[in-house]
């Protein structure tokens, strides 16, 4: 008899990021000493008639507000039934970004291998077993911590030497200081200059750049040192297939884009339309494991590799089952702060600074499901008060 969903719960909860504040505009996190902020999630158990549970910790405010709509649906439903849920609903939320999509598929994939008593990535098809990582770094700050081209290059030396085979920068950004261009070619050349040989490098200034000649300036730095990638450089926002093709005729290095934009159809686009070189994906942002795994398979079908995008136990078992990927992207990491992510694991599972082995990987959880055990004591003590149920 086919397993049916009984209820869905959904916690909001806090957690805290010590020594860690924002830039300028308020919307990037930075290092700053004996500022704590925090930062809020939701913890999601699908209860089923069989006594397995589907989990997932993740997810944001928007993507919560979104599982109102259609959490309802999936109460009586066989949770096996992944594909069709992900059609309807996709249908359902089609005024929106869909972003709601993400976090109940993932736990819906969590159930699948708890169920089969088998990891996620052999449901969807083992490829690999460890993932090269590349350390992925906060904004730039004025604390002492990546305050000048000098402090990354510094920082970029010592992630090679943990093993990290790469290094990507969150710079300075477009709008809070004239000069705050000039410091990102001038950090992208002396990360260049000290680990160019040794490690691959990325760029990412985060849609920060306010024009298009500034996002050529940055790129054309990019080409003196054969940067890997060049990503989401300007205010677009991400999503103009036009100027990215447009960018990509004037400088050398890679373009990677479409984290910002939702869906496999506009993925589909942007490829098609010479738009990007390397593809985007979140199995948060892009409608689940389910979503994520489309975008990867009609990347490999343009002859393109995909990047996904954040650390955490679904993005591993979405590399591990992509031949077409290079990088798990641990992130956000720091010489003075912790990484950005919930300790919410019990268990071996990391995403800290210091999980990367000798070369540089790190490892796929084996156990059934999402392979992770998640610290629901520490979210109850946690929670916000925002709970919801749906049965």
């Amino acid at each position: 008899m086919a397993p049916t969903i009984t209820r869905i719960e959904s916690t909001e909860f806090r957690y805290p990021l010590e020594d860690v504040g924002t830039d300028g505009n308020g919307f990037n996190l930075a290092y700053e000493p004996g500022t704590t902020t925090h930062r809020k999630l939701f913890a999601l158990k699908v209860h089923t008639d069989v006594g397995i549970t589907g989990e997932y910790v993740g997810g944001n405010s928007p993507a919560a507000a979104q599982l109102n709509t259609f959490a309802d649906y999936l109460v009586g439903r066989n949770p096996l039934d992944r594909e069709r849920h992900w059609s309807e609903v996709k249908r359902a939320l089609r005024k929106y970004d869909r972003m709601g999509i993400g976090p109940l598929d993932i736990a819906l994939w969590d159930f699948a291998g708890k169920y089969y008593d088998a990891p996620v990535h052999e449901l969807l098809g083992t490829y690999r077993r460890r993932l090269p990582a590349y350390a992925s770094t906060y904004h730039a700050d004025d604390h002492g911590g990546l305050d000048s081209p000098e402090a990354y290059a510094d920082f970029a030396e010592e992630c090679l030497a943990a093993g990290y085979p790469g290094f990507k920068i969150h710079g300075w950004g477009g709008s809070d200081d004239a000069r705050d261009v000039q410091r990102e070619v001038a950090t992208i050349r002396a990360v260049g200059e000290r680990v160019g040989d040794e490690m691959d490098l990325m760029s990412d200034p985060a849609c920060e750049l306010e024009t298009f000649a500034d996002a050529l300036k940055v790129g054309r730095a990019c080409d003196e040192y054969d940067y890997l990638w060049y990503e989401d450089p300007y205010r677009d926002g991400g999503i103009s297939q036009h100027a990215h093709r447009k960018l990509r005729d004037m400088i050398d290095t890679p373009v990677l884009q479409t984290e910002h934009v939702r869906g496999l159809e506009p993925h589909t686009d942007f490829i098609a339309n010479d738009a990007t070189d390397f593809v985007r994906a979140d199995p948060e942002y892009d409608a689940g494991i389910t979503g994520a795994m489309k975008i990867a398979r009609v990347a490999e079908g343009f002859g393109l590799d995909v990047e996904f995008h954040a650390p955490g136990p679904a993005q591993r078992h979405c590399i591990a089952a992509t031949r077409n990927a290079n990088y798990y992207e641990l992130a956000l990491v720091h010489p003075e702060a912790r990484n950005t992510q919930p300790p919410v694991y019990r268990g071996a599972y990391s995403d800290m600074f210091d999980t990367v082995d000798e070369d540089g990987t790190v490892p796929v959880p084996d156990d059934p499901g999402l392979g992770v055990e998640y610290d629901w004591d520490y979210v109850e003590a946690n929670k916000t008060g925002s709970v919801h149920t749906y049965e």
